[in-house]
């Protein structure tokens, strides 16, 4: 299908946008009218600078407050398109975007409104022009796509349809299966955008929270099979106002934008296909004439973690806490200044490579997954950027690719039996290390990765969208330096979780490793006799849990004695204690009794305040 994208989606200048429009591989672009305003170029240098890129000018808009108004302002408002169809022309634009009145409007008419649109319709016929009248979610009249139609109907134009938007459908809670009714040929253009989940004004939830496909709470994938079904085979074109997409990278942002429809597509043909509809690859329409949606390869969730990087030229003092967290030095790679510690399937990778001047930082995460090939051919069909690997002969070749934050993400499906149990087949590149019997550490829990504020819905999408992990409400907890948003991803059975964080502007948020054990006061036992100090709790935490769990004495002595901290749901309880962080990263140990699957976000905000006390007092 033809894809396109609203300039007003990124931030620059409209010649930037083309450009990074056409390298990111869109069909196209809607023209946003204020970018062209404030342009030293003429229409006719932007049209041929388009076709220069390869990119067709699909859309010019918006066009505003114009029907319903009275005799004198209708004249008025005929003046104005015949300016703007003049520009149109010059552009080679021959669609343009009516938006139902919200501020003349004073009959409330359909008739009125038809007849108007059809006055609007024989003047953009003279210049070779068709009307996408559209109902805004906030129109004075007009707010519900059907009765959009309706008045189009009424208008019986060869030159007047229907330009349907996601967001003033579904922001209305209207049911988009009655676009069906509408012939596929009277949709002149469709706009898409996600939101998150907001109780706000309608103005401003559009104006300043649209997401891309995939990251807000719509089923967009279900809205695009009732436009396949209707028989609409013109572009899918992408309208996001948001306030983070218009400061950030233009180049980046095209990018992403262009992973959201590439995803969308998928999501639509495989609903369409699991209905029994058709969904060809290629072309414009498949042999019954609906529109052709591209298929990429199949998502494949990840059965666990392989492994987690930290990248530093000096890791000496993260071995120090991964010995006396009870895991096992298993080597140093053979060709490259990289060292393995593991305990079950718990793995730590610590790469001195090419790390001059940085401190310990979370740099990579390794995936099980079934089919690695699969995997890295649907990750390329999402234009995610490969993350370069230098392999020597006889050496694991995995496929890997660079996360919104810079967070390198590996997957492998290759492993082998060892004297220690089935292990990823790139550990025996280690040796002049010990066997890696498992002690109560058994596994990686969780990750939690922080990125900029500006990279978070791209992660959302890059997670969903490559790894097909799921992405539960967001939560926030507060911490000296201001709110940090949090949102765990993770695949169905829990194998694998991620909590993406979001910390304060200017501040470092520290990253840290959650590692799943069987005994987590004797691993804090065994740990404090090997000299660690972990973050200490306040007594007035353990005073809370006295009042809010009913916790007796003796259990509350023996949180206080390990620093432990504690939760409990419904299902079970959660015990767990953090180590100090070395440079950017720390270990957090955790044991889930019972059926317990969540994260203990009570216990946030202690651990925010206990680390920035250990940070200002080493100052």
């Amino acid at each position: 299908m033809h894809r396109s994208i609203a300039t007003v989606c990124l931030s620059g200048s409209l010649e930037d946008k083309l450009y990074a429009c056409a390298d990111a591989g869109f069909d196209g672009v809607e023209i946003f009218e204020p970018d062209l305003v404030v342009n030293d170029r003429s229409p006719e240098e932007i049209r041929a600078l388009a076709d220069r890129l390869g990119l067709s000018l699909d859309l010019y808009q918006p066009f505003r407050d114009f029907e319903g108004v009275t005799p004198d302002l209708l004249e008025e408002n005929l003046r104005r398109a015949r300016e703007r169809f003049t520009t149109m022309r010059r552009l080679g634009i021959g669609t343009v975007l009516v938006c139902s009145n919200v501020g003349t409007a004073t009959v409330g008419s359909d008739q009125v409104a038809a007849e108007q649109l059809r006055r609007l319709g024989d003047l953009a016929a003279s210049f070779g022009i068709r009307v996408a009248y559209e109902a805004l979610a906030w129109g004075r009249y007009v707010d519900d796509y059907r009765r959009s139609w309706r008045i189009a109907q009424l208008a019986d134009h060869e030159a007047v349809g229907v330009c349907l938007d996601s967001f003033h459908i579904l922001s209305r809670g209207h049911d988009p299966a009655g676009i069906e009714d509408i012939p596929g040929e009277k949709i002149l253009f469709v706009q898409l955008a996600d939101a998150p989940d907001l109780s706000m004004d309608v103005l401003s939830w559009s104006r300043h929270h649209r997401l891309f496909p995939g990251e807000g709470v719509w089923d967009l994938g279900r809205f695009v099979t009732h436009l396949v079904r209707a028989g609409y085979t013109g572009p899918l074109s992408l309208e996001v106002f948001n306030d983070v997409f218009r400061q950030t990278d233009t180049v980046r942002t095209a990018e992403h934008a262009l992973r959201s429809l590439v995803w969308l597509e998928d999501r639509a043909a495989r609903l369409l296909a699991d209905d029994g509809g058709a969904a060809a690859h290629g072309g414009a329409a498949d042999g019954g004439g609906r529109a052709s949606l591209h298929r990429i390869a199949d998502v494949d969730v990840p059965s666990g973690y392989d492994y987690v990087e930290i990248k530093a030229e000096d890791t000496s003092g993260v071995e120090v806490l991964l010995d006396q967290l009870g895991l096992t030095f298993r080597g140093q790679h053979r060709t490259k200044p990289v060292r393995l510690w593991s305990s079950g399937d718990a793995r730590i990778v610590l790469n001195e490579q090419h790390a001059r001047d940085l401190d310990p930082h979370l740099a990579g995460i390794g995936f099980g997954v079934a089919d690695a090939s699969v995997a890295g051919d649907r990750a390329r069909a999402l234009a995610v950027r490969a993350a370069p690997r230098r392999t020597q002969d006889g050496e694991q070749d995995l496929a890997g690719f660079v996360a919104p934050s810079g967070l390198e993400v590996f997957l492998n499906d290759r492993r082998d039996r060892t004297q220690d149990g089935e292990e990823p087949a790139w550990a025996t590149e280690f040796d002049r290390g010990r066997t890696g019997g498992a002690g109560e550490i058994t596994g990686i829990d969780h990750v939690n990765v922080s990125h900029g504020w500006d990279a978070h819905d791209e992660a959302v999408l890059f997670y969903t969208s490559v790894l097909g992990l799921e992405k539960p409400t967001a939560t926030e907890a507060a911490g000296p330096q201001g709110l940090v948003r949090s949102q765990v991803m993770r695949t169905p059975s829990g194998a694998v979780r991620l909590s993406l964080n979001v910390a304060p502007v200017g501040v470092s948020h520290p990253e840290h490793i959650a590692l799943a054990c069987t005994d987590v006061v004797a691993v804090a036992r065994r740990a404090r006799e090997r000299g660690l100090r972990p973050v200490p709790v306040p007594d007035n935490y353990y005073d809370d849990l006295r009042a809010r769990f009913g916790l007796d004495e003796a259990t509350l002595t023996l949180l206080r004695e390990h620093q432990l901290m504690f939760d409990r749901s419904a299902t079970g309880e959660f015990w767990h204690f953090y180590t100090p962080r070395v440079g950017r990263v720390c270990f957090e140990v955790v044991q889930r009794v019972g059926g317990y699957d969540v994260y203990a976000g009570d216990n946030t905000p202690v651990l925010l305040a206990a680390q920035d006390r250990l940070d200002r007092g080493t100052r």
